[in-house]
Formats: C-alpha cells, sequence, structure tokens
C-alpha cells in the first residue's frame, strides 16, 4: 500500500495522467459538474473533505502555473478568497458564470465535501523542470 501523498487511487491515477496546461476543477460540492472530464469525488459528507485540505493535497502533488476562481468569492467566502491568494498570488478572476463555462475544458474535477459559496478554483497544470 501507498504510504504517503495522496491514496485515492482514482486520484492518484488521474494525476499522474495531466499533462502540461491540462485544466483541474477542484470545487465545492455545489459546484454543477460538466459532462466531459473525469471526476473524483471525494465528498463524503457537508464539510468532508473540506476545499483547503483537497486543495493542499494536490498542490503537494502537482506543478501549477496559474489559477482562475469566481470573482464572487472575494466578497461572498472571504476565508476561501484568502486561502487562493495565498497560494496564487496572480489568481485570474472570472464571474462565476464563466468558470462553469471555463470547467467544461477541465480535464479532471475534483469535488470537495465543502458547503460555503464558490469555494472552487481552476488550475492549470504547469511543468515540474
Amino acid at each position: 500500500m501507498k504510504k504517503h501523498g495522496i491514496l485515492n487511487r482514482h486520484l492518484s491515477g488521474a494525476l499522474a495522467e495531466l499533462g502540461h496546461t491540462d485544466g483541474v476543477l477542484v470545487c465545492d460540492a455545489g459546484m454543477p459538474i460538466p459532462d466531459g472530464p473525469r471526476v473524483v469525488d471525494l465528498a463524503f459528507r457537508a464539510g468532508v473533505p473540506s476545499f483547503a485540505e483537497v486543495l493542499e493535497g494536490l498542490l503537494g502533488e502537482l506543478a501549477v502555473e496559474g489559477a482562475t476562481a469566481a470573482e464572487e468569492v472575494r466578497g461572498a467566502n472571504p476565508a476561501t478568497a484568502s486561502l487562493l491568494t495565498g497560494h496564487f498570488p496572480d489568481l485570474a478572476y472570472v464571474p462565476h458564470e464563466r468558470l462553469k463555462q471555463l470547467t467544461s475544458g477541465a480535464r479532471l474535477v475534483v469535488r470537495t465535501g465543502e458547503a460555503s459559496p464558490y469555494a472552487n478554483v481552476l488550475l492549470r497544470c504547469g511543468v515540474f523542470f
């Protein structure tokens, strides 16, 4: 059995298949999930696992060159906005409706159990070298 890193076999395998510029949506339990991208649903119950826990775990496994979030997060969910800007100083903001449109181009969707508004971010994979 794997001892460190992400243990979920579906998520671990999906991350290994990602390449440069592929999109990964990390989302709350309420975000509409488009048809098309591979989905790893980690939601167990409201709040479990949290958006912050999942994001931290993914950032330990992925090279990320950019991120996009809904501009509404700044007013409706300051804690998540602070978390995101702490990780992504150059975070791009778009209206929530636009973020939902962009998710259709994601290669992977990771659904958390988060139950707070606008706890969603679209990551753009980078390279580790």
